[in-house]
């Protein structure tokens, strides 16, 4: 009979930690939990970075927000240019945000000619942020991972040829995973963002990073599109490391 009673406590246990996991996602996924809310708020400089999934934005209700900068989608690949990039980066430069755009980096063609691409849409600009190169992951290259050697060749390429037009050294951008292996130990001379909606990320090189994308689960106000969530952003320092980050010497 205890046998029975004790079996009969471990399943209601279980049950109930199964219906709170379930909970808790469900939560996350409608934005109302953000796991790395506390640790976000150290930073004293956040942002967002946006595609064409937010839709049409209303930058000045956008800015209103507690937020710094924007990095906006500006092409990926070797020719796809994101619709609503054009809209966004002269709207976006009206107000008091530092402004950057961002290249998805395609496994599937060179880096010159993603350059290229990113370079005859993306205008240099007064106080711009430094272009970024987003090297993750789509369709099934996480399962059929593309050669390491390649990909550093291509992305070197893409970074050399961006810095020499802007003026400006890239950011990369990554995943945890992406960055373990592809970036880590390589690109030293390059600043970080990294993604972890979960937890504050760690670098597996133990290298810091200078941006932490630290959710896509945010809501604000000031945008239509089909995605309801933006992702949000922190710097690693002040207001006043931030005012003084990758300005071009007149």
């Amino acid at each position: 009979m205890k046998h029975k009673k004790k079996l009969r406590r471990l399943i209601i246990v279980a049950i109930m930690g199964m219906v709170l996991c379930l909970v808790v996602v469900v939560l996350f996924y409608n934005g109302i939990i953000l796991f790395n809310e506390l640790s976000s708020r150290k930073y004293s400089v956040k942002g967002v970075d946006i595609s064409s999934y937010q839709g049409d934005i209303d930058w000045n209700i956008l800015a209103g927000q507690d937020i710094q900068f924007a990095f906006i989608k500006a092409t990926e690949g070797s020719s796809y240019i994101d619709p609503y990039f054009q809209s966004n980066y002269v709207e976006a430069e009206k107000t008091n945000l530092r402004i950057g755009a961002y290249h998805f980096f395609s496994y599937d063609s060179s880096g010159k000619t993603q350059s290229e691409n990113f370079i005859s849409v993306v205008p240099k600009g007064e106080n711009m942020l430094p272009p970024v190169v987003d090297v993750e992951f789509y369709g099934d290259k996480e399962t059929n991972l593309p050669d390491k050697n390649e990909v550093h060749m291509e992305v070197s390429v893409l970074l050399n040829e961006l810095e020499k037009y802007y003026g400006l050294k890239p950011i990369i951008y990554a995943t945890e995973k992406s960055y373990r292996l592809y970036i880590a130990e390589e690109f030293q001379d390059y600043d970080i963002w990294i993604r972890n909606v979960f937890t504050k990320p760690t670098l597996s090189d133990k290298r810091d990073w200078t941006f932490w994308q630290y959710t896509n689960r945010e809501c604000l106000n000031g945008y239509k599109g089909k995605e309801k969530y933006i992702d949000m952003n922190v710097f690693w320092g002040t207001q006043e490391d931030f005012s003084d980050y990758a300005k071009i010497d007149p």
